[in-house]
């Protein structure tokens, strides 16, 4: 199931409670409408020590956020700044398909999708600000890896050999990845700690979660499906075991879990089932442990087993939570597997956003504009302000600049100018 590779991605991420945080900003443009319920031809979101915290998609064509305090402490110019700059990068996105496309020798009948993934992650100081400890600026075509920035070395890397002449072009350009190494080490950090304080009292809350434990029927009439359910909690460390008389049952026992899902808001849940015979005489518990909620429970199965063949009113109402979460926080990353798969068949797609960064996949056309150096600054510019897109400033900027104009795209990648005009497309 597609959903699974959403869970996959986020993962990978760290809760607020431990000493890492991170800041992260994914795009998602497919190339052609993908006709699926909750997915948008183009998606853009930023993750905040991975709970969304700013959201655009095609349809809706606004930035918004996702967050209380990101809605009180940012001002409104924030967010219409943010959006002039999504809308940039949805044009930016629908041209570079194309292009890729093109150097692929593809045809439209597949859908195809192009993703970026770019932020940072930092470790908590003694004095609570966060140092910087790792940045990532990816790019992925129909859900393979297509080009990375290695921050530590500062080139780009090209796993695949399509990606070879965009890599040359931009090692080529040392402005491009001193500006790149500069952005995740030091304009993203700026930001990832400004978020941090703004939420921090509410990343710092814990909520206890609810547990429901319950059969339903199965296809063999002998045998029915215990299902233990944990949601609502968060942060998301949980420990959940299902007990046949005390003894905790294993993936040997038929045991079978969920893992640890999202919810929509911003809330986790968790489910752990076995199939079990109708008339066992067994004792079976739910045991939950919470330790940031101080939760340690064990429930006692009431041996109830409903007449239709379903989940229950509370599995079915946090499934249909979860769906809608994932699919608009990381529909994308769905259905690139999904269509990918279909691709190999007869379809095309996939849908884990891996990666997009500082630079465009293949090029724009923005004039670069510069200043004297009397206490402006140098910019090859545009995007949000702040969390939202930051311009890239190459002078003495003292913050995020904005463009309001419409860049140029442009398929030819042999100018120098042009890739590094691309930086206008960068952050957030």
């Amino acid at each position: 199931m597609f959903i699974i590779a959403v869970l996959l991605l986020l993962s990978t991420g760290l809760t607020v409670n431990s000493e890492i945080h991170s800041l992260r900003y994914i795009y998602t443009a497919f190339s052609k409408p993908v006709g699926l319920e909750g997915l948008h031809e183009f998606t853009a979101m930023g993750l905040l020590d991975n709970r969304m915290i700013d959201y655009f998609d095609s349809d809706n064509q606004t930035k918004v956020p996702k967050q209380d305090w990101m809605k009180e402490r940012l001002p409104d110019d924030y967010w219409e700044k943010g959006t002039q700059s999504r809308k940039s990068k949805q044009q930016w996105f629908k041209v570079n398909i194309e292009i890729l496309m093109k150097r692929m020798e593809q045809n439209d009948t597949n859908n195809h999708v192009l993703q970026w993934m770019h932020g940072c992650e930092g470790e908590t100081q003694p004095n609570d600000t966060l140092k910087f400890k790792s940045g990532m600026d990816k790019y992925s075509y129909d859900g393979d890896d297509f080009l990375s920035f290695d921050d530590a070395n500062s080139v780009w890397v090209a796993p695949i050999t399509a990606a070879v002449l965009t890599k040359t072009k931009w090692d080529g350009v040392q402005v491009l990845k001193e500006y790149t190494k500069g952005y995740l080490e030091n304009e993203c950090m700026d930001w990832l700690n400004k978020f941090k304080e703004y939420g921090e009292q509410q990343l710092r809350e814990a909520s206890a979660p609810q547990v429901f434990l319950f059969a339903k029927k199965t296809k063999i009439e002998t045998n029915i499906m215990l299902t233990c359910l944990a949601t609502g909690f968060y942060p998301k460390d949980i420990t959940m075991n299902i007990k046949r008389n005390g003894r905790v049952l294993t993936e040997a026992d038929g045991l079978v879990s969920s893992g640890v899902r999202p919810n929509d808001d911003d809330t986790h849940q968790i489910r752990k089932s076995v199939e079990i015979l109708r008339n066992d005489p067994s004792t079976y518990t739910c045991q939950i442990i919470h330790k940031a909620t101080g939760v340690d429970v064990e429930n006692v199965w009431d041996r109830k087993i409903p007449d239709v063949p379903s989940d229950g009113p509370p599995a079915l109402a946090v499934v249909a939570a979860v769906i809608v979460v994932l699919l608009i926080v990381a529909g994308v990353v769905g259905v690139v597997v999904f269509l990918k798969f279909r691709n190999n068949v007869r379809s095309s797609v996939s849908h884990v956003p891996i990666s997009i960064n500082a630079a465009p996949l293949i090029v724009s056309s923005v004039p670069v504009t510069s200043t004297d150096n009397k206490g402006s600054d140098k910019s090859l510019s545009g995007s949000d302000s702040g969390g939202s897109d930051s311009g890239v400033s190459l002078g003495n900027a003292s913050g995020p600049r904005e463009t309001t104009s419409t860049p140029l795209l442009v398929e030819n990648t042999d100018s120098v100018e042009e890739v590094l005009n691309v930086l206008i497309y960068c952050h957030y």
